[in-house]
């Protein structure tokens, strides 16, 4: 397995099973009101460029239930990478804790902590991926069609680090996924023909919000500006016209479809409050799942006998 997780695509399909495994068995073990600390005495560093509920509160709390403790590092504590270069921090850390969470705008920044530290980096979110919220996502579709092989997902909205995280997943799982989005909004093209080589299930881009969900399982979207894309705002709400996720759009999925958001959400904007707020909505049980996902993740790159 390998040392960091910063991409899906470093991992195979059984080892992400196996995660999934054990953050699936670590909810039960929770759920069952018996103290268990199999990470006392580990420290996790968390490092933020950019603001975070879910992330933040589920590291924390993760490590805090499986007995370990986190340090949260704010952008004016240590503005990495201006006050001290990004290598000189990883090498810091690696003599204090046991592991880094980063949440960062370059993907590169990840990469060079790993690259310069002994110790395993959790991609927490970057510019190009965000790993943990699809190990959440999966583990939210296993529980709710109890397989993920089959399930066809797709996405409506912007081809961002959420859609390159699940074409990786595409790669490694036996399932169909598809995006809907404005032209000029596509995914990584490298990630694209990664996923289309690797995969097993059908990989769709289109422009097309109807071809795209059609027979879909799962419907997901997520916010049309991303952090750091304040200033694109207004221009994105006009080429995203049409791609919002409305009770006519479920309405094309498959019988029993579920919608699907990373949150947070912008009601009326990429998601109706119907959708969100409705039945089909499993919005809040893909946040709970963050939860036991990050622990899926920490027991298996922190611990020795989880």
């Amino acid at each position: 397995m390998a040392k960091d997780f910063l991409s899906l695509a470093d991992y195979t399909r059984d080892e992400i099973s196996a995660m999934l495994d054990l953050a699936a068995d670590l909810k039960v073990r929770m759920n069952s009101g018996v103290p268990d600390h199999p990470l006392a005495g580990k420290t996790l560093a968390m490092i933020f460029e950019k603001p975070s509920l879910r992330t933040r509160v589920t590291f924390e709390v993760g490590m805090f239930q499986l007995g370990g403790a986190a340090i949260r590092l704010a952008p004016d504590q240590i503005q990495l990478g201006t006050r001290e270069p990004v290598a000189d921090c990883a090498r810091n850390l690696e003599r204090w804790v046991d592991g880094i969470m980063a949440r960062t705008f370059a993907h590169a920044t990840v990469e060079e902590l790993a690259r310069n530290g002994s110790i395993p980096v959790i991609n927490g979110l970057t510019d190009k991926f965000h790993p943990c919220q699809i190990l959440a996502d999966l583990l939210t579709i296993r529980e709710r069609f109890e397989a993920i092989d089959g399930v066809k997902l797709s996405f409506v909205g912007d081809g961002n680090n959420v859609v390159n995280s699940w074409l990786n997943a595409a790669a490694l799982f036996n399932m169909d996924f598809a995006l809907a989005c404005p032209a000029g909004y596509e995914p990584d093209a490298d990630v694209v023909e990664h996923s289309k080589c690797e995969a097993t299930g059908s990989i769709l881009i289109t422009h097309d919000v109807e071809e795209a969900v059609s027979g879909a399982n799962v419907v997901y979207t997520d916010v049309w500006t991303s952090m750091g894309q304040e200033a694109e705002s207004e221009r994105r709400r006009k080429d995203f016209d049409g791609y919002t996720v409305t009770q006519q759009v479920m309405s094309l999925a498959a019988p029993g479809a579920v919608a699907m958001h990373c949150l947070p959400a912008h009601r009326g904007e990429e998601i109706s409050a119907e959708v969100i707020d409705g039945p089909q909505s499993i919005v809040f049980d893909q946040a709970e799942n963050r939860l036991h996902a990050q622990k899926g993740i920490l027991g298996s790159l922190l611990g020795s006998e989880v």
